[in-house]
């Protein structure tokens, strides 16, 4: 895939994302959620150019650095998100001003990444941005998922004989 059409399709799966996730919607856990993240990485990581061949270990140190980062930004994410229950008892989401402060500092962060990679001269791919929305998505959504599930009702309660 072309560096310009990966660099759209960042854009455009981030766009979408922080929109949904900045409205108050309805959590369906049985979802397959890791359907995106795993098509994203596969694109990503099909690219040849992924590291630079010039230098690749300072290239990969790049990449790894920002996978950290991304990391770091989806479990923040997955944290800054309301959860709640309502009275049919479904789980409701929506995001907060922190999740947008995490999407704040995970931009500055890619530009800091960025600039570094200039700084080294090394050729950064669009695969890597791509690979690192992976990333973000798939962590967001485990810990999103994972405080879902700590709001579970219990279990129906054993009846003793």
């Amino acid at each position: 895939m072309s560096a310009q059409l990966n660099a759209a399709l960042v854009v455009v799966v981030t766009a979408l994302v922080l929109r949904r996730q900045m409205r108050a919607r309805r959590l369906d856990t049985e979802r397959r959620f890791w359907v995106l993240p795993v098509v994203l990485g596969a694109v990503a990581l099909r690219d040849p150019q992924l590291l630079d061949r010039r230098d690749t270990a300072w290239s990969a140190v790049l990449v790894g650095s920002g996978l950290l980062a991304v990391l770091a930004a989806g479990s923040v994410w997955g944290w800054t998100v309301r959860i709640w229950r309502e009275a049919d008892r479904a789980l409701w989401v929506q995001g907060t001003s922190a999740t947008l402060a995490a999407w704040g500092g995970l931009v500055a962060i890619r530009f800091g990444l960025f600039g570094i990679g200039e700084v080294l001269h090394l050729h950064q791919s669009s695969s890597a941005l791509l690979l690192g929305l992976a990333v973000l998505l798939l962590v967001r959504t485990l810990v999103v998922h994972r405080r879902a599930r700590a709001l579970e009702p219990p279990g129906p309660a054993a009846v003793p004989c």
